[in-house]
């Protein structure tokens, strides 16, 4: 039996009208606490009661902390209104919204150098709620229950500025909300303009979302225009990805509904830059350099870092090594990122570099046009590794495009 109402098993019944008794306490709280909406965490649950019990608890107690009574009055800052990228806009064939997320635009360091983080993740939480609540309208307005949401990211434009460790950890936290506070909620998550980097960005959020919430992923290739009004309707999709909605005025994209971001002006920045916690700190002592060797082991990785000095500036390059087991001078390397000096003294650098080959990167710190100072170095390097899976889907993509037609 499928857990849903009107498909219970005995034992699903049995379990259902104890969860309902041992959340007498909690279920006036609640706005809405009908069969529908408690058998989605016991379905999250596998209809363990001990575990549906918790995980709906744990949820009554983010609802206070996050005031989602009153979430959907809530304005955030007028830069996140202009420049943090999505939107409602249409639903499919059975009627569930669909959530238009709109990365490749999106500016996440000038969001996050002009707004708390907090308030970012709360502007995602409004938008669940936002879902939730029109998920309810479309039940009224088709005279069945539509409990599902559908959400599209359009990831054209994707880049390594997107990788920046704060950005990447908003959507880390959203997705970790969204498993924890709306359990089966999700229909499809569908994927559009997937580029070469999408695969690494994917691995960085894969340990946030669900296993069930995974296998509803769907990722289109080139023919994403033909495949996705096979799930939503043409009428109920911007003519931009594919459909025949437009604006009253004509426009494609639909910009009355989907806000597609944007650069944000530094005239609203608050900070210049986010606080980091580094994971090491060296000497580099006057007229020397420090090198960090890092095993790429196939490419399509991406090397990312984050450093400030302490007592002047600092060089700062990359190179990759051409002997194994030594180490080479900077001459004696292929050098992939110029070496340069930076101001880490004064504002901490971060970047990331796609690494188009497998061998060994060095991050090498120059201070060896210092004759009197020492600087200390702060920094923290990773390397991201693609996601296989998609990874593999994504070059099916473009082997199938590639092929001649027979």
């Amino acid at each position: 039996m499928s857990g849903r109402v009107g498909d219970l098993s005995p034992h699903q019944q049995q379990t259902l009208a104890r969860f309902k008794e041992n959340l007498q306490d909690l279920l006036p709280t609640l706005p809405k606490a009908d069969d529908y909406f408690l058998l989605r965490w016991l379905r999250a649950r596998n209809f363990d009661l001990k575990k549906s019990e918790n995980m709906l608890r744990k949820h009554v107690e983010f609802r206070k902390q996050q005031d989602l009574d009153n979430i959907l009055t809530w304005q955030p800052s007028e830069v996140i209104q202009l420049y943090d990228s999505g939107g409602l806009c249409g639903y499919d064939y059975e009627g569930c919204p669909v959530w238009f997320d709109i990365i490749g635009t999106m500016d996440p360091k000038g969001l996050l150098l002009s707004a708390p983080k907090q308030e970012l993740i709360r502007k995602r939480i409004k938008v669940c709620e936002l879902l939730q609540h029109e998920c309810e309208l479309q039940s009224l307005r088709l005279g069945k229950k539509i409990e599902k949401m559908v959400m599209v990211f359009d990831v054209e434009g994707l880049s390594l500025k997107h990788l920046w460790k704060p950005a990447v950890e908003v959507y880390q936290q959203f997705f970790a909300i969204l498993e924890a506070n709306y359990p089966e909620t999700v229909k499809n998550l569908i994927i559009v303009r997937a580029s070469k980097l999408f695969p690494v960005a994917f691995n960085l959020v894969k340990s946030f979302i669900g296993e069930e919430t995974r296998e509803k992923i769907v990722i289109f290739g080139d023919n994403w225009k033909q495949e996705i009004i096979k799930l939503i309707s043409p009428h109920q999709l911007p003519v931009e990805f594919g459909g025949t909605m437009t604006d009253p005025d004509g426009n494609p994209k639909c910009l009355t509904k989907i806000n597609y971001g944007g650069e944000v002006p530094r005239s609203y920045y608050l900070r210049d830059q986010v606080k980091v916690q580094y994971e090491y700190m060296v000497s580099v002592g006057r007229g020397s350099s420090h090198q960090v060797e890092n095993e790429i082991l196939f490419p399509g990785c991406v090397l990312r870092w984050q450093f400030a000095s302490n007592g002047g500036d600092i060089g700062f390059g990359i190179f990759l090594k051409t002997k194994m087991g030594e180490r080479q001078r900077a001459g004696e390397m292929t050098e992939v990122l110029t070496s340069q000096r930076y101001n880490a003294h004064l504002v901490p650098e971060d970047g990331s570099l796609s690494c188009l080959k497998a061998g060994v990167y060095v991050l090498r710190f120059d201070n060896t046009y210092s004759l009197v100072h020492t600087k200390k170095v702060s920094y923290t390097v990773e390397v991201l590794l693609p996601d296989r899976a998609s990874e593999e889907k994504l070059q099916g993509f473009r082997a199938t495009s590639a092929s001649p037609v027979q």
